[in-house]
């Protein structure tokens, strides 16, 4: 009898190889299952709109994960309550490798003190497979606004308190969470204005609807380099090398403010250590790639360096320490 030939049932076919050998044995392990994955598309939620920084870079290395696994990646923005629905369908999942998320700082660490039932825990109910990098975020005003630098925001914040706003991409966001931080810094009153997506966030600070905005580098340089958008700092304690001239918001007076927003990938808790360590090792690849890293450092974006599973896990903790005391003293609540 000849092989088999290449078909499209050779998925079906791996996974009945896979049934026969876990048939044989005590008891079917997650290292035999994880032996037939993937036979299927793989569904990668994205918690945030199509065009924000989240799309972006899960589009970029989603492409080229669905290469390497030979098996298509395919995205799913599933928006609204600052990302939890999204982050809580992948809680949900069966732990198989085919329901994974993109996530960010704002799903797993802002919205742990935001909603006061997010749907998740962060450090029980998910599996971190990696991060891709991380990201600045830019303080812009519209280009009427009389503000040139960000001591003219902040007096004109105290000479009026709760007047001026400032949008956001949802509550959550890291956009968000920059405002809340600077506000606090400050000592000012900022009144925060969620929009349904960066995109229309951004929309809001170019028409002049809002004061204000704090968004990642990658959503905003083109609108910044078109006169579009007025940059009056950068987020991070290091100058963006999109906006070398553009100082940052500690250089300005607002000492000690830093602001690193971050992404990274996750599955259901209980996602077998196979896959995890494969999708882990696959992603790292595709981040060290020439071309994936020009493209996202074209956009502001820093890919992140090789690391295991558990670095990330660590990160989320550690943010967690950090920034959930802070949301709790801006009183900031969602429901």
């Amino acid at each position: 009898m000849p092989p088999p030939t290449t078909c499209r049932l050779c998925g079906t076919r791996r996974l009945l190889l896979a049934a026969l050998a876990c048939a044989t044995l005590p008891l079917c392990t997650p290292a035999a299952l994880a032996q037939a994955w993937p036979a299927k598309p793989i569904k990668l939620l994205v918690p945030l709109a199509a065009g924000s920084t989240a799309d972006i870079i899960s589009r970029l290395v989603g492409t080229e994960l669905a290469k390497a696994l030979g098996q298509p990646v395919v995205v799913e923005n599933k928006t609204g309550a600052g990302g939890t629905i999204a982050t809580a369908e992948v809680a949900r999942a069966a732990p198989d490798g085919y329901t994974i998320g993109f996530a960010s700082q704002g799903t797993l660490v802002f919205n742990q003190a935001l909603y006061s039932k997010p749907g998740y825990d962060s450090l029980k109910d998910l599996t971190p497979i990696g991060l891709t990098g991380g990201v600045s975020n830019i303080m812009v005003v519209p280009p009427a606004s009389s503000a040139r630098e960000p001591r003219d925001v902040i007096a004109a914040a105290k000479a009026r308190p709760g007047a001026l706003n400032f949008s956001s991409g949802g509550s959550g966001t890291s956009h968000h969470m920059s405002g809340v931080l600077f506000a606090q810094s400050t000592a000012t009153d900022l009144v925060h204005i969620p929009y349904k997506g960066a995109p229309q966030g951004i929309l809001a600070v170019m028409s002049g609807e809002v004061s204000m905005g704090f968004f990642n580098t990658p959503t905003v340089i083109n609108q910044i380099r078109e006169g579009k958008l007025r940059a009056l700092g950068v987020t991070s304690l290091t100058r963006s090398p999109l906006l070398p001239n553009l100082p940052t918001l500690d250089e300005q007076g607002v000492k000690g403010y830093e602001v690193n927003t971050w992404f990274g990938w996750v599955g259901p808790a209980g996602l077998p250590v196979e896959i995890t360590n494969r999708l882990n090792g696959e992603i790292a690849r595709i981040l060290a790639l020439p071309a994936i890293r020009d493209t996202m450092a074209a956009q502001g974006f820093d890919a992140a360096p090789p690391a295991p599973p558990a670095a990330f896990g660590k990160l989320i903790a550690d943010d967690m320490e950090k920034w959930i005391p802070i949301v709790k003293r801006s009183g900031a609540k969602v429901d």
